[in-house]
């Protein structure tokens, strides 16, 4: 049951915010930091993303549409049915960052690692990942416009124009100069990683100091947060079991299997805190709660539940099918890279 360092990062970040949030002068360049923050973190996003990878994916187009639609279909619309739990379990802010923690795109690094592990198709996880995060840029802002629109969350056509200059701007001016910085971010793409993570951590540090100022952790509760984890533990479970036997049922075979339930199952940290932080403003530290607490609930599980993919029986036998039944090529055109260690990326 590993316990990702970068979470106790977060934590320890959120503790500082709390003791000594940024106020005056301070919470002003803080706050310009975490923008320009943000803007780099998107532009490393597009440098990164093969666009010749993602089009090679596309051959195996149904396993990518099944983990599009259980990210932007299935998590919104149980997120959707939680309203019936405000106020009994939930209350408003909690529900909005439960709602919001659905819309945000999968996980990359850790559905590759998870599918690594379990001997699943690698290849398509890449690719399920990239498509998602892709997507995401776009749909996750258009679903929360369309679903928290009318949500005491201070969205507006303001906030759409925040996401295309802070987010998707920045994003494809890394897709448009990847031609000739792309070798550069994979050379030193341990050093950019820690970039990456440490602009996080500022933008966690100012939401946090933002809510610490205008006093919403003040509405939370231990009660409150009980009952967001035990919504949370259902919710995965449920997409777990939705993606396993719903695969099987649209006729996919156990490596491809295991792809979607670890690609369609969980939600990016990295994409969604970026985000909240641009679509909350001053509610943001309570909108990503439900995500940070998500995001070690679902690295914990599918820790576990890998590991017994790959203690599986079917796992030898399907080793030896698995070329036949992947797609022509698909293994050759995206290699393995760097093979999952004892810690698990976001």
């Amino acid at each position: 049951m590993p316990i990702d360092p970068y979470i106790v990062l977060l934590l320890g970040t959120v503790g500082l915010a709390a003791l000594l949030p940024a106020r005056g002068t301070a919470a002003d360049v803080t706050s310009g930091a975490s923008t320009a923050a943000i803007a780099f973190l998107f532009f490393l996003y597009g440098a990164r993303l093969s666009t010749r990878e993602a089009l090679d994916g596309l051959r195996h187009w149904r396993l990518h549409l099944t983990v599009l639609v259980c990210t932007f279909v299935l998590f919104p619309v149980f997120g959707l049915a939680a309203r019936g739990l405000v106020p009994a379990l939930l209350d408003q802010p909690l529900y909005q960052g439960l709602l919001f923690l659905t819309l945000v795109p999968s996980t990359i690094q850790s559905s590759i690692a998870f599918t690594s592990i379990a001997r699943g198709n690698v290849p398509a996880a890449i690719c399920a990942g990239s498509f998602s995060s892709l997507i995401g840029i776009v749909l996750t802002p258009l679903l929360a416009a369309g679903l928290l629109g009318g949500e005491e969350v201070g969205f507006s056509t303001d906030s759409l124009v925040k996401i295309v200059l802070q987010l998707l701007v920045p994003f494809l001016a890394g897709q448009v100069l990847r031609r000739w910085i792309g070798g550069f971010v994979t050379r030193h793409k341990k050093v950019l990683g820690l970039v990456d993570r440490g602009s996080i951590l500022l933008v966690v540090y100012n939401a946090f100091s933002e809510g610490m100022n205008r006093g919403v952790w003040h509405q939370v509760s231990p009660v409150r947060l009980a009952g967001l984890l035990g919504v949370e533990a259902v919710l995965l479970a449920v997409m777990l079991v939705l993606t396993w036997y719903g695969a099987r049922v649209l006729g996919f075979g156990r490596e491809d299997r295991i792809a979607i339930q670890f690609a369609g199952s969980k939600k990016s940290l990295a994409s969604g805190l970026p985000m909240a932080s641009v679509l909350f403003g001053g509610q943001a530290s309570l909108a990503v709660l439900p995500l940070m607490l998500f995001h070690q609930m679902q690295l914990m599980v599918c820790a576990v539940i890998a590991k017994r993919r790959a203690r599986d029986p079917e796992a030898a036998t399907d080793a030896d099918a698995g070329a036949a039944t992947d797609a022509p090529g698909e293994s050759a055109a995206h290699p393995v890279e760097g093979q999952p260690e004892n810690r698990v990326l976001r």
